[in-house]
């Protein structure tokens, strides 16, 4: 479609060849702009790809260096709780891995769970249901001693002599001292529910340890 017409000027020809010359320019300048933006959007493409790969990077360190960390606590939370259950802790086995519908921040949960333990952790007093209990530890103490302060009376008369006059002296003192004797029971029994012996079941195991000293001194023969 280039060729030249038959009988075609010289000037038409040149103007022509201009025409076309001027036409490629163009096309090649639209090439080169096309290009450039080709390759700008290339490299917006790779650096925006490089971003991405920069931040899975660092979610990922945070995301491992938060796995070790929950791991750890998760450790040590565990190993708090076998301490608090003593022997029944050998059921309990490894700590439990993480469940995979777990969603959310786990700090705050251990957070939770280590609020737990500390308050699980602190003694508190014995409840009002153990009162017949610590009555029945006063009851034993008094009984026990009596029964030491009988022995020692009937050592005492069995010997006779100096025997005869100390030792009812010291079965006296022991059977005063059964009211107090309640109180080792009552610590064993404060101790398996993990409270401590406040004033009050201190106060019912010596209640009951006295009242009972004061009717077996009453009751029965010295």
């Amino acid at each position: 479609m280039n060729e030249p017409e038959t009988g075609e000027t010289y000037a038409a020809q040149v103007r022509r060849l201009a025409e076309l010359t001027a036409r490629v320019a163009q096309q090649r300048a639209e090439a080169h702009t096309w290009y450039a933006r080709q390759c700008a959007a290339a490299e917006r493409a790779v650096a925006d790809a490089e971003e991405q790969v920069r931040r899975a990077e660092a979610e990922l360190t945070a995301a491992r260096e938060l796995q070790e960390r929950v791991d750890g606590e998760v450790a040590h939370l565990w190993q708090q709780l076998r301490g608090r259950l003593g022997v029944g802790a050998r059921r309990l086995g490894d700590p439990p891995g993480p469940a995979r519908d777990a969603a959310g921040d786990p700090v705050p949960l251990l957070r939770g769970v280590q609020e737990l333990l500390d308050r699980a952790r602190q003694p508190g007093e014995l409840p009002g249901s153990t009162n017949p209990v610590l009555a029945l530890c006063g009851v034993a103490g008094a009984v026990v001693a009596y029964a030491l302060g009988a022995g020692a009376r009937a050592l005492g008369l069995g010997y006779g002599g100096d025997l005869a006059v100390g030792l009812p002296v010291l079965a006296l003192v022991v059977t005063l001292l059964g009211p107090p004797l309640g109180l080792a029971p009552a610590k064993l029994v404060a101790d398996r529910r993990h409270a401590v012996l406040g004033p009050r079941p201190i106060f019912v195991v010596l209640v009951a340890g006295l009242a009972t000293t004061i009717l077996l001194l009453t009751l029965l023969p010295r």
